[in-house]
């Protein structure tokens, strides 16, 4: 039995690094009955809409920055993101995640104006933003249009790492600022990093866990690095499976009540990836709700898997896997369970 109520910076140091796969399959099987005592065995469905692919950033990880000019570049508008939300209710989805780059093509008016009308049109349902930094007036009139949920990757909370990943436009204390003040307003907030990123160190992966403690959030997204061949990185090695899938059992034993995605990104550098996410600790998936011939061109990394899928045999699909693996496929809403 792993004492999970108060990990060492040794102790977490010490899992980070372990390859050893009994220590693995130990601290695996601890998230699994810490995840269960919560949520059971519920896997949660959210419909994802990825509505612009331009951004005003130019991370140095990022197939959408703003200086990658080898991707066609795309924007659904109000009508198309609603089609979005409307295939995914007729599939039982009871979530929508607007995902996009910092693109100042999208003002406030107009995103308050689409979640309006998404929330006017689907009372019942969970709309997430993944839009990135905006000012805190921007996020408390989106709050006041019907938003419930805010997804903002911190990437990493080391400020070296950061000022090494990122423009000098771009500071960790501000990305911080913004989740403490999502937080602050009510939204089910969620935070995230990689594994595996160009000049990561354990020592950064032990201060990500230790932010999250800090910072309580709702939701952590944790995804493996993996290079996009249009950005600076494109040469680094991608992260791997077990750095990532010990990092989610880690979040899960700090962080009991947190929903966990099983990412695409997983699904991606291994062909099982998002089971053994859910078998470390996982309990969300987000099938993509947006237009087929879009998803190529949200290229955050390469090789990104279900860009050709119709959304309906992805979601029957991923059913069926999960299924598989002991799981129960729910679509409802999937709320923090406090």
């Amino acid at each position: 039995m792993i004492n999970m109520t108060n990990f060492s910076d040794r102790e977490l140091l010490h899992y980070i690094t372990c390859d050893d796969a009994d220590e693995m399959a130990d601290l695996f099987a601890e998230a699994r009955q810490v995840r269960q005592r919560h949520y059971e065995k519920d896997v949660y469905f959210r419909g994802l809409v990825e509505f612009t692919n331009y951004c005003q950033n130019d991370c140095l990880y990022c197939g959408l920055r703003r200086s990658n000019t080898a991707i066609g570049r795309y924007r659904l508008n109000r009508e198309e993101i609603l089609d979005c939300c409307r295939v995914g209710d007729s599939l039982g989805f009871k979530t929508f995640v607007l995902q996009g780059g910092e693109d100042p093509f999208y003002t406030d008016d107009m995103l308050e104006s689409i979640v309006r009308a998404i929330r006017v049109e689907f009372p019942d349902h969970a709309i997430t933003l993944s839009i990135g930094e905006r000012t805190q007036e921007s996020y408390r009139r989106l709050f006041s249009a019907g938003a419930n949920r805010y997804l903002l990757r911190h990437e990493t909370a080391n400020e070296a790492h950061y000022k090494k990943m990122h423009p000098p436009s771009m500071s960790l204390a501000n990305r911080k600022a913004c989740l403490f003040a999502l937080k602050k307003m009510g939204y089910q907030t969620g935070a995230g990093f990689m594994t595996g990123s160009p000049f990561q160190t354990p020592q950064c992966l032990l201060e990500d866990l230790r932010f999250l403690q800090e910072l309580q959030p709702e939701m952590v997204g944790i995804g493996p690095f993996i290079p996009q061949s249009d950005t600076p990185f494109a040469s680094y090695p991608q992260g791997s499976l077990n750095l990532t899938l010990r990092m989610v059992a880690l979040t899960r034993l700090l962080l009991p009540n947190s929903l966990i995605p099983a990412t695409t990104a997983l699904g991606t550098i291994d062909p099982q990836g998002r089971e053994l996410g859910l078998m470390a600790g996982a309990n969300v998936v987000m099938p993509n709700l947006s237009p087929q011939e879009k998803r190529k061109l949200y290229a955050l990394y390469d090789n990104k898997i279900c860009t050709g899928d119709e959304a309906a045999e992805c979601i029957r699909c991923m059913r069926l896997r999960i299924t598989s693996f002991g799981f129960v496929p729910n679509m409802g809403r999937g709320d923090y369970r406090k």
